[in-house]
């Protein structure tokens, strides 16, 4: 099974997920262990196509107390993304032709204890879609309530 380190649930909020792709990222030694301690944030992440590359923007990986300042990393640094070219070709053509977005979902381990990163293809949400999620999500939660109270 995977274990998940870290999870964008403004993305759900934001965004309707059309498409979901598994990706691995290049780190240094260090943000791996910041990552093995939870120490990651993807509020605020996207990702863009650079030289028919995909990278990550804006993804915090805290550092930890015992790494050498030397062999420390950038918290907020670039970090490329490794997908087949098949993939990427998918991403680029839905950002370029139909205008859509390319977001970070979630960051775990997978079988192999390798760092993957769930990526997706997702359309922006206009506010009154967004309350409606809300509105429908609380009927949903009243209902179980009201059902487990039975």
């Amino acid at each position: 099974m995977s274990e998940t380190i870290a999870r964008n649930k403004k993305a759900y909020h934001d965004y309707d997920i059309l498409e979901k792709f598994e990706a691995g990222v290049v780190l240094s030694g260090s943000e791996v262990k910041g990552i093995r301690a939870k120490r990651v944030n993807l509020k605020d992440s996207f990702i863009k196509i650079v030289r028919k590359e995909a990278f990550l923007f804006n993804a915090h990986i805290g550092k930890l107390e015992t790494t050498h300042r030397y062999y420390g990393h950038d918290e907020r640094a670039d970090r490329k993304l490794l997908l087949h070219r098949r993939e990427l070709n998918r991403l680029i053509s839905a950002v370029q032709k139909d205008g859509l977005t390319i977001v970070p979902l979630s960051m775990y381990f997978n079988r192999r204890n390798i760092i993957k990163l769930s990526i997706a293809i997702a359309k922006g949400k206009k506010q009154h879609d967004k309350r409606a999620d809300l509105k429908a999500k609380d009927m949903k939660r009243d209902i179980e309530r009201a059902l487990k109270d039975m």
